[in-house]
């Protein structure tokens, strides 16, 4: 962590312990007394909200695997399964088990959400900048299993919408034949993941194995996320380094108070999803046990990955939808390098933060591209074609403006330092 310890232990007990397991010192350390910025603004309070989310789907998710049955045999109703039948036995018998499966089925929303909100934050600022860039690809892992957890977690009810999300997800491993050549590599994948030659019982069984497997992977890796925070320490909305004390304040009590106070109010918003609208995010088609006979109108996936299904169905050559894809998250762990500007923050980047804004606006135009039909369209313009100039954009921004605008733009001049710019120069304490 930085900067020198500063926990002196105060009984035999603490003494004792921490020549042995210093667990209070490091807690002190990075908790308590840790130096963080003075003007941390409301963004940077989703770091506390992600791991209140985090927290929440792991205790939850533990209770309804208590009384899940993760099987796609015949249930007791006619054309239903067992998988299908155990959601619905927690949802009526299983004492709150309505609740606790809400919280769950929305949480992940919520998750998403707070995750977006992060990220945004961390492009705006800046903060996947030297000499944070380890901190930033660890984020982008964790992005990664969250969307493979959350898909998991989305088969698992063994509704329409389940049984052919599996289906077309995992058929996009078979694409990959196409450069594998007689090796078949994925068709090989697709039949690991489904234990069988289709969709199927096998498949439900080792989705529900790695559904409850990720999360515990996410709280490691959230692990050495924090770990990597507090090496260099937080980035702040100006985008430039700690000069000294003066510019800091502890942790406790401003941040813990702060933090608590939004998660209080996030936990607000949670409940009122949860309670008055738990099914506002769901998929109706979910409602109705799987029938591989029969497939839905449009199958499409959780709001939260909308924007990257537009891009898959945008492509009419399957091998290269799915390139773009995968391309699509797979940039983001470059962005430390793709940015060439030598000044962090958008406050101080007139030309970026235009084009930062018209990025926001693409990826929810992707978002309503993937939530419609796949012929639709607005005002006679096909959304397939909006679907492919969004697309087209997501790319150009990481991988032609961001290196482009850092070595034209002519920034705006930096605060001298962060106590200066909060108090004033007047007021700011000596250096």
């Amino acid at each position: 962590m930085s900067g020198p310890s500063t926990y002196v232990p105060e009984t035999g007990f603490t003494r004792w312990l921490d020549q042995r397991l210093p667990i209070l010192r490091f807690s002190h350390d990075t908790m308590l007394t840790f130096p963080t910025p003075r003007n941390l603004n409301f963004w940077y309070a989703f770091g506390a909200i992600l791991t209140f989310c985090l927290g929440v789907q792991i205790v939850t998710g533990i209770v309804l695997a208590m009384h899940f049955d993760p099987s796609a045999t015949v249930g007791a109703v006619p054309g239903s399964s067992a998988a299908f039948d155990s959601v619905e036995s927690i949802m009526r018998d299983v004492n709150y088990g309505w609740l606790l499966r809400y919280v769950h089925a929305n949480g992940a929303s919520m998750f998403f959400l707070a995750v977006y909100v992060h990220m945004f934050r961390g492009l705006y600022y800046g903060s996947y900048k030297a000499p944070r860039e380890i901190l930033w690809i660890l984020g982008v892992i964790i992005y990664l299993l969250m969307v493979m957890t959350a898909f998991m977690g989305y088969v698992l009810p063994w509704g329409q919408m389940s049984f052919w999300a599996a289906t077309v997800i995992t058929n996009l491993f078979s694409s990959l034949d196409q450069v594998t050549g007689g090796l078949k590599v994925g068709s090989h994948i697709a039949t690991w993941l489904w234990g069988d030659f289709a969709v199927g019982g096998p498949t439900l069984n080792r989705f529900f194995s790695l559904h409850y497997l990720l999360p515990f992977i996410i709280a490691a890796v959230v692990g050495l996320h924090i770990w990597a925070l507090h090496v260099p320490g937080n980035n702040n909305p100006l985008g430039i380094d700690v000069k000294g004390p003066q510019d800091t304040v502890p942790f406790h009590p401003y941040y813990t108070a702060k933090d608590a106070f939004y998660v209080g109010l996030f936990a607000i918003l949670f409940a009122v999803l949860v309670f008055f609208a738990p099914d506002f995010v769901g998929n109706p088609d979910n409602y109705i046990p799987a029938n591989p006979l029969v497939t839905p109108a449009d199958i499409v996936p959780e709001w939260y990955l909308l924007p990257f299904y537009a891009m898959l169905r945008s492509i009419p050559q399957k091998l290269i939808g799915v390139l773009v894809l995968g391309g699509a998250i797979v940039t983001l762990a470059f962005i430390p390098w793709l940015d060439t500007s030598k000044v962090r923050s958008n406050r101080f980047r007139p030309l970026m933060k235009q084009f930062f804004w018209l990025f926001v606006l693409d990826c929810l135009v992707l978002g309503y591209c993937g939530s419609q039909g796949v012929d639709a369209a607005v005002v006679g313009i096909p959304l397939v074609w909006v679907a492919r100039l969004g697309t087209a954009y997501y790319y150009g921004f990481f991988w032609v403006l961001m290196p482009l605008i850092g070595l034209i733009e002519t920034p705006r001049p930096l605060p001298d330092s962060i106590a200066k710019s909060v108090l004033g120069a007047a007021h700011a304490p000596a250096e």
